[in-house]
């Protein structure tokens, strides 16, 4: 039975590999995050696996990933096996939902003065536009507009472009920052990752919080979306500034509003359907159907 510590032939012949793979993810047209995150997964399985030997692959189930990782590996390995000719049937893993963690606005503002000065202002750009950190280090200086205070913000993912506002502290912060790149911050998203890593663990253990070491750079987009549909019960205001093509992507945030507010306000907004396209409008707004009179269709959303 081959063993997961069983290598290629030689590390060329993997480099290769995974090299054609890259140009040919390229010809497909695939977002360069997407790549670099199959790389990177490829490269860091290839350690101790045969990406030659789909068997040896298998042995992953018994690693410490949790079942979502391994089975977003699982999608990587099935496209480089196709493009090697290699045979495979991926296993499954059963993945349980869960909501995000979502911290208080205190504690997000802890974490903002406690770190340092490229870490916050990371912090604070991601706590006021949601933006993905794949987004974030794309940023070049012509992105910033500092008289009309906004952002603009090249999407990944196949999410939608979009300007947002920025404030005057946000403003202070990028001016102050080292210019050492191209672009506004360091362009390798894993640094910024083991800078936040590094000064949250700190901060926690000084600040005796625990919570602080589950904020994550993703964290802020689920806080962000979850206060902008608090502020406006507007579902397709959020799905906007979060930039999502699919309104399904944010519905989330009302489940995680209400889990949050436990809403008591029996305080209505009441809209009439007269059409099928109004119906759809209305719940693509956050209205939840009441009852028909003939041809009408009653919908009501808490204010």
């Amino acid at each position: 039975m081959t063993t997961p510590a069983e290598k290629i032939s030689t590390p060329a012949e993997l480099n290769r590999a995974i090299l054609d793979f890259l140009l040919n993810q390229r010809k497909e047209g695939r977002a360069d995050e997407t790549i670099r995150s199959r790389i990177q997964s490829l490269n860091q399985v290839a350690r101790t696996c045969n990406l030659l030997n789909p068997e040896n692959v298998k042995y992953l189930a018994n690693s410490k990933w949790n079942n979502k990782t391994k089975t977003k590996f699982c999608d990587t390995y099935s496209a480089f096996a196709r493009h090697q000719h290699i045979t495979w049937i991926p296993p499954k893993y059963q993945i349980t939902e869960k909501l995000p963690f979502i911290p208080t606005e205190q504690e997000i503002d802890l974490l903002i003065s406690g770190t340092g000065t490229v870490t916050s202002t990371v912090l604070q750009m991601l706590k006021e536009t949601g933006m993905r950190i794949g987004e974030l280090v794309l940023l070049a200086p012509k992105d910033i507009d500092t008289k009309r205070k906004t952002v603009n913000i090249t999407p990944i993912k196949g999410s939608n472009p979009r300007i947002l506002p920025i404030s005057d502290k946000l403003i202070g912060m990028l001016n102050a920052l080292p210019k050492t790149h191209e672009t506004v911050f360091q362009p390798d998203k894993r640094y910024l990752r083991e800078y936040l890593d590094t000064q949250r663990k700190a901060l926690a253990q000084k600040l005796n919080n625990p919570r602080l070491k589950l904020i994550s750079f993703h964290t802020l987009r689920h806080w962000k979306g979850t206060m902008e549909y608090h502020n406006t019960k507007d579902i397709m205001h959020v799905k906007a500034v979060l930039g999502h093509k699919s309104i399904t992507s944010t519905m989330i945030y009302i489940n995680l509003e209400n889990a949050l507010y436990l809403e008591t306000n029996d305080n209505f907004t009441c809209k009439i359907a007269h059409y099928p396209q109004e119906e759809t409008q209305l719940i693509e707004a956050g209205f939840t159907f009441v009852n028909n009179r003939g041809e009408l269709a009653f919908y009501k959303k808490r204010k």
